[in-house]
């Protein structure tokens, strides 16, 4: 893992930092990336920014989002049982039968399981229900609500998927409950380190930005875009590898883990900034995907993209198997081109970069 370093990959892929709730993450991150940057900024709802060559007014970000789908505690039954509710894009299909974490106060936390109703019971019910909010619950082994509430579970605490990064196919692709989006995470701050190794005088300010809160709603972008005001954001995030038997290539594009970075075409992408990237990539023989995404991206880069009058902006993703699961799945190889790409783009960025360059 030469373009990443190890340690740094499983402890913050390993990290639990459900929305609102990041900041095991953004520690880890933090404590990283500081080492390749001239100041660390951090902002009241969890926000990590590691400013580079801060001596420019044309101000430069990179992006990550490092939040991951959770669960939320909404009701505990006089049983000790506990219903759900989602915070993020969480799945109820996905739910029962899987282990889970109840994070507490304190910072412990608490293993136990989404129960599930038995095949035999399916089997004789006729009106069986999809899991849903009504018949999703968790189990950690208590049996009251006052047993639960003894071990300081309370509605409002925090539930999040047992996933642990793992390699498989001899590390040629890895897979964890969080590559959506800390995957980004790990690439940007790879790109900071490189450019401290290689002694790279940016000519321009750069803001390594590892934002909170996107999976609820773009927010920590929407924060750092207001606290910023970049005058260009280049963001990352992850999308559909569409190889598997559940996607329909018609509607949802030709995507593959493992074959290069992919460069998104929407609305809220400036022409001028994604032809600047696919040119680098062709100069620097990275190969990338193209996707379409009508409308906006539903990303973070729509968050800088319509802030502050307008910010020219653009994506770079990671195709992504069986994602918002507990079994995400990336290539190793897409993570490196990642990294490689973003930094030779940023080496091609000057300061007179023309805003309406179409």
């Amino acid at each position: 893992m030469s373009d990443v370093n190890k340690d740094f990959f499983f402890k913050y892929m390993n990290a639990n930092a459900p929305s609102g709730y990041e900041y095991s993450g953004q520690k880890i991150w933090m404590d990283y990336v500081k080492q390749y940057s001239d100041e660390i900024i951090t902002r009241p709802y969890g926000n990590v920014i590691a400013v580079v060559n801060g001596s420019s007014d044309f101000k430069v970000v990179i992006e990550a989002h490092s939040d991951e789908i959770s669960w939320g505690v909404n009701y505990i039954t006089k049983e000790g049982y506990i219903y759900v509710d989602r915070n993020g894009g969480s799945d109820y299909d996905i739910a029962p039968g899987m282990r889970g974490y109840v994070h507490l106060d304190n910072g412990e936390k608490i293993l136990g399981v989404f129960g599930l109703a038995p095949i035999h019971i399916k089997r004789k019910s006729e009106d069986h229900k999809l899991p849903n909010i009504e018949n999703v619950v968790f189990d950690c082994g208590c049996e009251s609500d006052k047993e639960v509430l003894e071990k300081g579970i309370h509605p409002g605490s925090i539930i999040t998927f047992v996933g642990d990064l793992q390699g498989i196919n001899n590390d040629k692709y890895y897979i964890c409950r969080a590559f959506d989006n800390r995957a980004g995470g790990i690439a940007i701050a790879e790109v900071a380190r490189k450019l401290k190794e290689n002694n790279i005088k940016l000519p321009f300010t750069l803001y390594v930005c590892n934002c909170v809160q996107e999976e609820v709603g773009l927010l920590g972008a929407r924060m750092a875009a207001d606290f910023i005001k970049p005058d260009l954001a280049i963001c990352t995030d992850v999308c559909h590898d569409t190889q598997s038997p559940y996607y329909n290539k018609i509607k949802d594009g030709d995507l593959k883990c493992g074959n290069g970075p992919v460069v998104t075409y929407s609305t809220s992408i400036h022409i001028g900034l994604r032809k600047l990237i696919e040119r680098v990539a062709k100069n620097t023989n990275i190969n990338i995907q193209l996707a379409f995404s009508s409308g906006t991206t539903y990303t973070d880069t729509d968050a800088f993209a319509y802030r502050n009058g307008g910010t020219p902006s653009a994506l770079i993703s990671l195709a992504t198997k069986y994602l918002h699961s507990p079994v995400e799945m990336i290539s190793y190889k897409d993570l490196h081109f990642v990294i490689e790409l973003i930094y030779n783009v940023l080496l091609n960025i000057d300061a007179n970069f023309n805003k309406s360059n179409f």
